[in-house]
């Protein structure tokens, strides 16, 4: 009978020989490995070992090829704690391989990107199968005579800071690589999206009227294509953005009688009643179109005003109404993108050198996150290891019971024959 160790089980003390314990260790190499333990029964580890071979790994039943498996005398303890480390140890591996596996997925993507075939992952300076099928403990990193409880806590801390790293890392890069694809997108885009410092030239903008005055400031406009006949009209009528200025208040011109009188005035009066569009007429220019889209300059009113007033004795200065923000909303709402921009000619070499040093960091980031993986993959994929030898030992002495007496091999199974 074989109980794969990555799900649960009952757990016995039965010492027949035929009970034994197996852990499997898939997917490397279109290959599958399976720690396999079986008790001893009082004879010699060769016996118990001559029988594995002659279950699975001989001319008769060659199912897979088999390796002789160290596991170290680790520290029993009682047996409730090894009953806990059991459930905690079926967490801690899964969360481990996790990790090893979120390093082979990150190292196999950046390897696609530089499409390098000479980066292959290793352990120790060797590939991950002949790691596996030569195991050796490393009992200085990992200290056999420590309680089971604390050195399953070192391993599973070791792996956590490099996980950590990994997420920091990845998530750096990725921010990164963001960050160079909405350039490149911007500049390679239409007037909609495109940098505009590299879409205009000096010739687009010599004849255009740019404000930026205390009263009047000049706004650029990207419009879809097919709405640019409807843009032209709302703006030449006023309609677009006519809720904006309020100019509501004493009609002073019509009838002076109560001019210069104490009527209403200040924030008693509501200057929405009467509303206008902030576009200064005749100030719309046609800048640049392209296939998708075309860009407009136009000139608004800044803002406004808002009157002050006397309060208990104290006058309270009026505050500024800033009608850009109303203005961008309300071309938003008809599809119409106002563009955050202010023209400089010289802004267009500066944003090509900066688009070429973010490659480069890209670069330099990718370089450096796969030397990463490859310096860490090792890390991760023997705190895995040692969790598994772990494991059989824990589930070992569960079932077979004290002392401490079974023989562990290594099958690797063939394709086909698991």
């Amino acid at each position: 009978q074989i109980l794969d160790l990555t799900k649960p089980s009952r757990r016995t003390q039965d010492h027949d020989e035929k009970f034994i314990a197996s852990y499997c260790i898939k997917n490397y190499s279109a290959m599958s490995y399976n720690i396999v333990s079986v008790p001893n029964g009082g004879g010699a580890p060769e016996q118990s070992y001559s029988k594995l071979k002659a279950a699975g790994a001989c001319e008769n039943k060659g199912f897979a090829e088999m390796f002789k498996f160290e596991v170290p005398s680790l520290m029993v303890g009682t047996l409730d704690s090894l009953m806990n480390l059991s459930d905690e140890l079926g967490r801690t591996d899964h969360i481990v391989e996790s990790v090893v596996r979120k390093i082979e997925k990150t190292h196999s993507e950046l390897s696609l990107l530089t499409k390098r075939s000479d980066t292959a992952l290793t352990v120790g300076g060797v590939p991950p199968t002949r790691y596996i099928q030569q195991f050796a403990w490393d009992y200085a990193k990992y200290p056999n005579r420590r309680p089971l409880k604390e050195l399953v806590q070192l391993i599973s801390g070791g792996v956590a800071a490099v996980d950590e790293e990994l997420k920091q890392l990845g998530t750096g890069y990725a921010d990164k690589v963001a960050a160079l694809s909405d350039s490149m997108r911007r500049k390679q885009g239409n007037l909609l999206i495109a940098d505009l410092n590299d879409a205009l030239k000096p010739n687009d903008m010599k004849d255009i009227a740019v404000h930026d005055t205390d009263y009047l400031v000049t706004v650029f406009v990207a419009v879809p294509k097919v709405l640019t006949e409807s843009f032209e009209g709302e703006v030449k009528t006023g309609r677009l953005g006519d809720m904006i200025v309020g100019f509501g208040g004493p009609d002073w011109s019509n009838d002076k009688t109560n001019l210069g009188q104490p009527v209403k005035f200040g924030k008693q009066i509501d200057r929405t009643t009467k509303t206008g569009s902030p576009i200064v007429p005749e100030s719309l220019q046609r800048v640049k179109e392209d296939a998708d889209s075309a860009l407009y300059a136009l000139t608004i009113l800044k803002g406004q005003i808002k009157a002050g007033y006397v309060e208990g004795g104290q006058y309270v200065s009026g505050s500024n109404i800033d009608f850009l923000p109303d203005f961008v909303k309300a071309c938003k709402e008809k599809r119409y993108i106002v563009r955050d921009f202010k023209y400089d000619p010289t802004q267009a070499s500066k944003s090509a050198m900066l688009l070429e040093q973010m490659q480069v960091e890209v670069e330099g980031m990718k370089t450096g996150l796969t030397r990463w993986c490859r310096t860490h993959y090792g890390e991760a994929f023997v705190a895995w290891m040692h969790i598994k030898v772990i494991r059989v030992f824990v589930e070992s002495v569960l079932r077979y019971g004290l002392p401490v007496d079974f023989t562990a091999v290594l099958y690797m199974t063939k394709k086909g024959k698991e």
